[in-house]
């Protein structure tokens, strides 16, 4: 008795991904790679996207022994966006 190979499923893409794939393997930029391309501080830049969506934050938590630190990489759109925000203020 032969029977039919059952068709195999086909990969249907997500209709609306959470994040889109352009961000993720874009270039992020260090905090003092945008202070050096920007002319400002490391400290301004730090004050500038602190707060600011989309980008990615590593907190180590402040101990009784050590400080807390706080790594920040902004994606080269959050940069671009700021940017542009920030040229329109002026």
């Amino acid at each position: 008795m032969a029977t039919e190979p059952s068709p195999q499923p086909s990969y249907v893409p997500p209709s609306k991904p959470a994040m889109p794939a352009s961000v993720a393997f874009e270039k992020h930029y260090c905090v003092s790679e945008v202070a050096e391309l920007w002319g400002l501080s490391e400290r301004t830049i730090r004050r500038i996207f602190n707060d600011e969506p989309g980008v990615i934050k590593w907190e180590n938590a402040e101990t009784r022994f050590k400080r807390g630190y706080t790594t920040l990489r902004i994606p080269e759109s959050v940069v671009q966006r700021v940017h542009r925000k920030l040229r329109k203020a002026v």
